[in-house]
């Protein structure tokens, strides 16, 4: 398959699902900078009838009013984890397949691409469909688009089932992880180096919680007939004043990956529990979700794509569905082992199987 050529400017949502993709790919809109992008998909949907579409901040609405008996969301973020000489994309081969690689082709803008692409053609779907492209997702829970659109419209949200385009590798994943970040602090006593006996070290203080994390091992919970693998994780540390000081204050931020059938409260006391002498402070927290795949609404899509249910490891924004009882699933190609990695890529035929899939549920074909 040759590579498809570059669209203009303008987003060009009646080209093919891989130069779309290509196209919102180039456009950088890390957390933060999603304006641009945001203009672009505005622009683009401006003049289909069909669509009544809203704007709120760098977050697009768009939703057809056609009468139907059920109304679905379908929603994708354009924000991306910063870019690390990525961008712009290329297209390799490998082996008989066609590649797209870079910054977002997996999360989220191969997802993204097929949503666009069928929001603007199908004039018509089976069902009405809520389209939402929201900004922040790559950050703090606080900042999500998605949240602060809930907060203003939360009629927008109505309805009886959701679908993030998450990379699944064109599986459906059922449900996610929550998350949750704390601060372990140690606190010592300052003192010259070369007299560090004088002082407390806190860096040192820090060392059997770093020994307990070595040697934890993560839970894998069934839930809903899904296996939830846990996580629990360093990912900062800070601490120190200069060369020749001893340090008396240090911090250790943790990352729990947590199966959803626990509560934030719960992995919260999880966690305090296994650090009891250290000052723990929660920075921020999301509950997960609960797979949802027993609805009928969700069985019926999993059949119509033809794909199996696999648990979703990380938080996305079926959180949020699902705590307003709304079922939600993730779907979209990409693996998501590729995820924010500075080798980002796309298989082209997994876009393009994305898109049938989808298409053919919306409007009846796979069924």
């Amino acid at each position: 398959m040759a590579a498809p050529a570059r669209p203009t400017a303008a987003l060009d949502l009646s080209a093919d699902v891989v130069s779309i993709t290509q196209a919102i790919c180039d456009v950088p809109s890390v957390s933060g900078e999603e304006g641009l992008l945001a203009d672009l998909v505005q622009d683009a949907l401006a003049d289909a009838a069909h669509l009544d579409v809203f704007r709120d901040g760098d977050t697009i609405v768009a939703r057809t009013d056609l009468g139907r008996d059920r109304r679905v969301v379908i929603a994708g973020h354009l924000d991306t984890v910063p870019i690390n000489g990525n961008v712009p994309t290329r297209f390799e081969v490998d082996g008989d397949r066609q590649v797209l690689w870079g910054r977002g082709t997996v999360d989220m803008k191969a997802g993204v691409a097929v949503q666009l692409k069928l929001a603007r053609e199908l004039v018509a779907p089976i069902v009405d469909v809520t389209w939402m492209w929201y900004d922040h997702e790559e950050v703090a829970a606080d900042l999500n688009g998605l949240g602060r659109v809930l907060r203003s419209r939360p009629d927008l949200f109505a309805a009886d089932f959701a679908i993030l385009g998450e990379p699944t590798r064109g599986e459906v994943e059922g449900g996610c992880n929550g998350t949750l970040r704390v601060e372990l602090r140690a606190t010592g006593r300052r003192a010259h180096s070369a007299r560090g006996w004088v002082g407390e070290n806190a860096i040192h203080k820090l060392a059997p919680a770093l020994e307990r994390l070595a040697t934890y091992e993560a839970e894998t919970v069934r839930v809903d007939g899904l296996d939830y693998r846990e996580g629990l994780n360093a990912v900062f540390m800070h601490g120190g004043i200069a060369g020749n000081v001893i340090p008396d204050d240090a911090v250790l931020t943790l990352n729990y990956r947590f199966a959803p059938s626990r509560s934030v409260e719960e992995a919260t006391e999880h966690v305090r529990a296994l650090f009891p002498e250290y000052e723990l402070t929660v920075t921020d927290a999301s509950e997960g979700a609960r797979p949802g795949l027993d609805d009928p609404l969700a069985q019926e899509f999993v059949h119509a794509v033809g794909a199996d249910a696999q648990p979703k490891y990380g938080w996305t924004d079926v959180a949020r569905f699902s705590a307003l009882g709304i079922p939600a699933v993730n779907f979209g190609p990409g693996d998501p082992l590729l995820a924010h990695a500075d080798d980002e890529r796309v298989d082209c035929d997994e876009i393009l199987a994305c898109e049938a899939a989808l298409r053919g549920w919306l409007t009846g074909s796979a069924r």
